[in-house]
């Protein structure tokens, strides 16, 4: 048993020493190599003016259009036209009819007659007395001013009723509707016989509804990032749905210069000649208007362009290694995007940008 564990012992001690006599260095650790830089794709940023185009729905309505109501309380006697009829300037539409104003015209007319009579001899009268007075002693001086002064009472009176005369003239006009422009009558809401008037249930719908046809107003409204693109002359396109493959040209005529409180956008006009009356008032449009960039600015592709919760950036080669910039992003046109922002001139920018490459990251 003894014998046993001092052969054991002694071959223990055997193999101590054998690994003693090994290599007395240990094996030097490999060194670490430093990471590369990472081979990243960039480009050289460049100014260009950005022309896109932009499509809004727009209306089409008549150059000038009115509705026509009755002035005075009246009854329909005659009507001239109809839905359809093309009208000029001055054309009668309409006669209405109301007994009791010719009444009254004939009242003060009787009235006009009788003060112009009294007026004439007053003012005879004062004459007469002006004449004897020149004649020292014969008439006395409050006799002729009385007379002066009646024959300028009557003279007032005499223009009071030629006022209320003319009055009721022009209220007797008013019986006779006539168009204000040349148009077409778009609506006519009344027929003979029907009782019109300034108020009540006689006044709910208008006579007629007048438009100028052979010229059209193109309305649209353009949303607030867009308005400093536009200004007067500028030619555009639209089409309707009712003639598909026809494209209409007009040019911008108007622009309001101010922002709707509701849609923040700004009503811009467009004058459209329509002589064959092809198109119609009331038709939807659709616009194509050029945005056309008053200054040069920077255009990039859409993959350097990071937007993230941190915001809208893009990456800078600055030394070798990647600077993140915030930009403002302007329109898109494809896969080009305009950006605004303080970057150098002929600056290196990443191509694929990505929230993944950090500030400092080294550029190959």
């Amino acid at each position: 048993m003894k014998n046993n564990l001092y052969r054991t012992s002694a071959l223990l001690l055997l193999l101590a020493v054998l690994n003693s006599c090994g290599p007395s260095e240990k094996a030097e650790a490999a060194p670490v190599e430093e990471t590369a830089p990472a081979a990243i794709e960039t480009f050289q940023i460049s100014k260009e003016k950005l022309s896109t185009e932009l499509r809004i729905p727009a209306e089409l309505t008549g150059f000038q259009q009115v509705d026509i109501y009755a002035k005075v309380s009246s009854f329909v006697k005659e009507l001239k036209v109809d839905i359809g009829s093309q009208v000029k300037k001055g054309q009668l539409l309409m006669v209405l009819e109301a007994p009791e104003i010719s009444s009254q015209l004939a009242a003060s007319e009787s009235r006009l007659r009788s003060q112009e009579a009294v007026y004439m001899a007053s003012n005879s009268t004062y004459k007469r007395i002006l004449e004897t007075s020149k004649v020292e002693g014969t008439i006395s001086k409050n006799d002729l001013e009385q007379s002066e002064a009646r024959k300028n009472s009557d003279y007032a009176q005499l223009q009071a009723a030629k006022a209320s005369y003319k009055e009721i003239q022009n209220i007797q006009g008013y019986l006779q509707i006539r168009a204000p422009f040349d148009g077409v009558v778009a609506a006519r809401n009344v027929n003979l016989g029907a009782y019109v008037g300034p108020a009540g249930k006689g006044s709910e719908l208008p006579l007629f509804t007048l438009q100028e046809q052979s010229k059209l107003r193109l309305s649209v409204y353009v949303p607030e990032m867009y308005t400093g693109y536009l200004k007067n002359g500028d030619e555009i396109s639209f089409s309707v749905k009712s003639m598909p493959g026809q494209t209409f040209k007009a040019k911008v005529s108007r622009m309001s210069g101010a922002l709707d409180s509701r849609l923040r956008s700004e009503r811009v006009e467009m004058d459209v000649i329509n002589i064959t009356k092809k198109l119609l008032p009331g038709m939807v449009a659709e616009v194509l208007l050029p945005l056309k960039a008053q200054d040069s600015n920077y255009v990039i592709p859409k993959t350097a362009l990071v937007t993230s919760s941190e915001g809208t950036f893009v990456l800078e080669v600055v030394d070798n290694k990647t600077v993140r910039k915030q930009v403002q992003k302007g329109r898109e046109v494809e896969d080009r995007v305009e950006i605004f922002g303080d970057i150098p001139e002929n600056a290196q920018l990443v191509k694929l940008a990505s929230e993944e490459i950090k500030d400092g990251t080294p550029v190959k």
